[in-house]
């Protein structure tokens, strides 16, 4: 992991955002994406020479009042202004007494399981901090049983991606997706957590030098939504729009739930509900033959 996480996330930050979000004027020649510092610094009321220090680690104690007022400027989310806090707490030297790594959670509340039934028959799945698939609907595992994805015990959806060659064919934007998916890893899981750097090395030895390098890079907020494509045995490319819920616990856990994003998808999603529905009846009617 980089020794500036709150640096390198400010910057991503500031240059995911485009000019137009904020109420400014594109104008011509732009070669820096999203943001010019000194746009930033102006919307955020600080010089350009302190946001330059922060970016590059040279300050690591913001105060609370120049935070917010930076993720103000930059239109952050919830979910970004509670990551932009705690790398602020974890570079300053004070997180490890405000956020001990525990084990990942791989137990779901009853109250998490009864809302992820009412997802039925769509594809839903609740997924903790390090990745790992916990429970899921029927509809997520008509999607992600033929692939290979529910083979591990238990299933890992960075493991999936990393390590299993499957995955680049089923994922046609397979960098797209594990960049996405390593965001939400670094996002939810503390600093120094030692369950993370085990998944790490274990990711490294299999996945090759170019994990390590993926993990270099400045870390980005999580996408939380978009379209998923993939390639499905039994139905075809699919296109899937996915939004996530994050539970309001420490454990870390969200919900992560499909819906078709185009008629096609829907139309093959209906044919593999279908589809399970005889495989089930049929299985029933020969128990009672053979009873």
């Amino acid at each position: 992991m980089s020794g500036n996480e709150l640096g390198a996330f400010l910057r991503a930050c500031r240059e995911s955002v485009t000019p137009a979000e904020v109420g400014l004027p594109a104008g011509p020649r732009r070669r820096t994406p999203g943001l010019r510092r000194a746009e930033l610094a102006t919307l955020a009321g600080i010089s350009v020479e302190y946001l330059t220090r922060l970016e590059q680690g040279r300050d690591r104690h913001p105060s609370p009042q120049v935070l917010s007022a930076l993720a103000d400027a930059m239109r952050l989310s919830y979910e970004q202004r509670v990551q932009l806090r705690r790398l602020s707490k974890e570079t300053s030297g004070v997180a490890h007494c405000l956020v001990q790594a525990e084990p990942p959670v791989r137990t779901v509340r009853p109250t998490v399981r009864a809302l992820l039934e009412r997802f039925e028959p769509g594809p839903a799945v609740v997924v903790n901090r390090v990745g790992e698939l916990l429970a899921h609907t029927s509809g997520f595992a008509r999607l992600a049983g033929p692939v290979g994805l529910l083979d591990g015990d238990p299933p890992s959806l960075p493991r999936y991606l990393f390590g299993d060659p499957r995955a680049r064919a089923v994922y046609p934007e397979w960098e797209r997706v594990a960049a996405e998916q390593l965001a939400e890893v670094r996002f939810e899981a503390p600093r120094d957590d030692p369950y993370l750097a085990d998944l790490v090395a274990e990711l490294e030895a299999v996945a090759g030098p170019g994990f390590a390098d993926r993990l270099r890079r400045p870390p980005r907020p999580p996408a939380g939504t978009g379209v998923l494509r993939m390639r499905h045995p039994g139905a075809g490319e699919l296109r899937l729009a996915y939004e996530t819920l994050r539970l309001p616990d420490r454990d870390g856990q969200r919900i992560v739930a499909y819906l078709p994003a185009d008629p096609a998808t829907k139309a093959a999603l209906a044919r593999l509900t279908r589809r399970a529905a005889a495989e089930r009846a049929a299985a029933g009617a020969l128990r009672v033959v053979r009873s």
